[in-house]
């Protein structure tokens, strides 16, 4: 099959639609002859932000059997609407990653004529996927779902359990001695040494277009927490970092918060292997499932989250880790201090989080469930 995935961004771009597609076009790419365009792959006649005009996709998507679209994507999404106006074939397949809200002035008017035959273009749709029809239920499309239920599938993202390893499993080494001298370190250290600290961690990007991760919610409940002990890594950049480097400071955490910028995929891997607890503290819809939850886990790592819709059902409360009520500082701060009181849960947690990373979010499982898709 041909298949034409269209998408707002894509690596180098770091970010949860650029991640998944990526993974989407590896799992497919060995059955599948699979095309992407976004703007990174190809010219925007206009662009803003994440949305952008392509629309030389007119003159290339008859020749694909299948449109894999993610959405949202203004600016192209409207393309590939009035081409589905006059061509049935090929068959469209939309991928809803997330509801998109806050806008400023600027981009709801850019936005406008996705919003406007948004009905449409998924009306037009034969399928719809989305990492969690938990989230579809509660986002702005749930009255499509309520009305073409038949039309949508979950498929949950997958995580490559190979390089996303508990630490007692570490990474490759060609050194097999200083391999075997970790695992037995990093045993000794889960085993029989009893932690009085917490290692936290925080992944997502700190530009404006993620403005809803909910980094001022996290230092804010760090800032109540007694006694200190912690430390929390921020891995990732963008142009809000500054504010929260300045928020930091005026909260005197300064000394325990590092801002460590962006990682290399390795770097990253072993930051959040080095980790206690991953916390994803998101303030509303636009966080539709948190694929850093996913690494975490299949890191061996539990994770605190908003209990927000789709992000709720990644994992089990109390399971594999806690969920706080979104936006509320503290009851983060007290899901932050249970942890840290209840070391005993939490290696409870780390077990149970690796054995629902290999039951639920393996590659190969999502490999499976997208080969299905198109073969049925």
């Amino acid at each position: 099959m041909k298949i034409a995935q269209i998408v707002c961004a894509y690596p180098p771009y770091k970010g949860g639609i650029a991640t998944s597609a990526y993974a989407i076009s590896e799992v497919l790419k060995d059955e599948h002859e699979i095309t992407t365009y976004a703007p990174q792959t190809m010219t925007p006649w206009l662009q803003y932000g994440h949305g952008a005009f392509l629309p030389q996709l007119l003159f290339k998507l008859s020749r694909f059997d299948y449109i894999y679209l993610h959405y949202p994507f203004f600016g192209s999404a409207e393309v590939v609407w009035f081409f589905k106006l006059f061509f049935k074939k090929p068959r469209l397949i939309i991928q809803y990653h997330m509801d998109v809200k806050n806008l400023s002035l600027i981009t709801k008017l850019l936005s406008y004529p996705s919003r406007i035959i948004r009905r449409s273009l998924f009306k037009q749709a034969d399928i719809i996927v989305s990492a969690s029809l938990d989230y579809i239920q509660n986002s702005q499309i749930a009255d499509i779902y309520n009305r073409y239920p038949e039309k949508f599938i979950e498929i949950p993202f997958g995580v490559d359990l190979k390089k996303f390893q508990t630490r007692l499993i570490p990474l490759k080494s060609d050194n097999k001695v200083e391999a075997y001298a970790k695992k037995i370190v990093n045993y000794v250290k889960d085993k029989f040494i009893r932690k009085n600290s917490l290692n936290l961690i925080f992944v997502g990007g700190l530009d404006k277009a993620h403005y809803f991760k909910g980094i001022s919610i996290l230092l804010n409940s760090l800032f109540l927490l007694e006694p200190k002990s912690w430390r929390l890594q921020i891995i990732g950049d963008g142009d809000m970092r500054a504010e929260y480097e300045t928020l930091s400071k005026n909260l005197n955490l300064d000394n325990r918060v590092k801002f460590k910028g962006k990682l290399t995929d390795t770097e990253l891997i072993k930051a959040i292997q080095d980790s206690d607890l991953l916390i994803l503290p998101s303030i509303n819809n636009n966080e539709a499932f948190g694929i850093v939850l996913i690494e975490a886990l299949a890191c061996g790592v539990p994770v605190i989250a908003s209990d927000l819709p789709g992000v709720r059902r990644v994992f089990t409360d109390k399971q594999e880790g806690l969920l706080f009520e979104t936006g509320n500082v503290q009851d983060l701060k007290n899901k932050i201090e249970f942890i840290l009181k209840h070391e005993d849960e939490r290696k409870k947690m780390a077990l149970a989080a690796r054995e629902l990373a290999e039951k639920k979010y393996s590659l190969g499982t999502m490999e499976n469930n997208l080969k299905k898709l198109f073969k049925d």
